[in-house]
């Protein structure tokens, strides 16, 4: 596993292992597995894992405590606060209030186990309060020795900019895929003006993009991907059209559809991480093989060209969903 620089002086893994999936959101959790799996990645190389104490909720920063706990010079542990959740999973709404980030951070410490935080992110921004005060209060987080870097989700390249002029932002992690394209443009070119990484969140589509998202996502009724807009009904139907299309392009080039995804990503700049999740051994083993792809020039285009933004179908959240990124 080769390794990229995100911003800030940062070196991570060219992959990350995305752990949300292993407690929550993505059907019944086997914690012996997932432990399993953060183990293998780590033999791989794969030394970049992703959390959020709002995962689980909570649960996921213990398991990866857990799981990490003899292993802890080998990892670049990222985790998040500000989507706010209480114990039995009601959210609340996304909190960037200074005083907030003082609690998140030791509870999270705690959690994990750890004396510090490699890379900690603002999970959505809180538009009810300035990014300054929000990151004035990471800023010291940094100063205590707490936390060694800063990032943050789904921020606007304004936003970008100002919590950039508080502290260096050493990445942003945006959704970022063959369907989900939105970054492209102000957003890369807004990073790399500034010198911040991006971590291409859910590369994969959550799934959907690998030729087969039933055996991704199976049938558990737990599973939020089964009622996301892209996945279900008239749009499902037409974005699997495109899938089968990836599919075909895969077969025909000797690699799997996922691979492919994460080859696409990984191609789009040395700058971008690819954060896939999973919580399955096996998947980890096929995607880490992404990094050992070159797609040509011909190949890119191609993929690019099937998967315009106005060919996928439907949102890539309900509608409150959507109102919390791109702040």
């Amino acid at each position: 596993m080769k390794n990229r620089y995100l911003g800030d002086g940062l070196t991570v893994s060219e992959q990350a292992l995305g752990c949300m999936g292993m407690s929550e959101f993505y059907g019944a959790a086997d914690e012996a597995e997932s432990i399993a799996t953060i183990h293998a990645a780590l033999d791989a190389g794969v030394t970049f894992l992703d959390t959020a104490d709002m995962y689980g909720p909570f649960t996921n920063e213990e398991l990866v405590g857990r799981a990490i706990a003899a292993r802890r010079d080998e990892v670049v542990l990222a985790t998040k606060f500000g989507n706010e959740r209480l114990a039995d999973g009601t959210v609340v709404g996304v909190n960037g209030r200074p005083e907030y980030v003082r609690t998140c951070i030791e509870n999270s410490l705690r959690r994990l186990n750890v004396d510090v935080i490699d890379l900690y992110y603002q999970h959505r921004v809180d538009r009810s309060v300035p990014v300054e005060e929000t990151w004035g209060a990471l800023k010291e987080l940094v100063e205590q020795g707490k936390v060694k870097h800063l990032g943050i989700s789904e921020a606007s390249a304004a936003t970008l900019r100002r919590a950039h002029a508080v502290h260096p932002v050493a990445a942003l992690q945006s959704e970022y895929s063959l369907w989900t394209r939105d970054p492209e443009g102000e957003i890369f070119d807004t990073c790399r003006e500034l010198g911040i990484g991006f971590v291409a969140y859910s590369p994969l589509g959550r799934g959907f993009l690998t030729g087969d998202p039933a055996a991704r996502a199976g049938d558990d009724p737990k599973d939020w991907r089964r009622h996301n807009p892209r996945w279900k009904g008239e749009a499902g139907e037409a974005n699997l059209s495109l899938v089968q299309q990836l599919q075909a392009h895969a077969t025909s080039w000797g690699i799997t559809a996922a691979q492919l995804c994460l080859a696409w990503v990984l191609a789009q700049g040395d700058d971008i991480i690819a954060l896939a999740g999973t919580k399955r051994r096996r998947w980890l083993t096929e995607n880490i093989a992404a990094s050992n792809i070159v797609l040509s020039t011909e190949q890119i285009a191609t993929l690019s060209q099937l998967f315009t933004p106005d060919a996928v179908v439907g949102d890539r959240y309900h509608a409150i969903g959507m109102t919390t990124i791109n702040g």
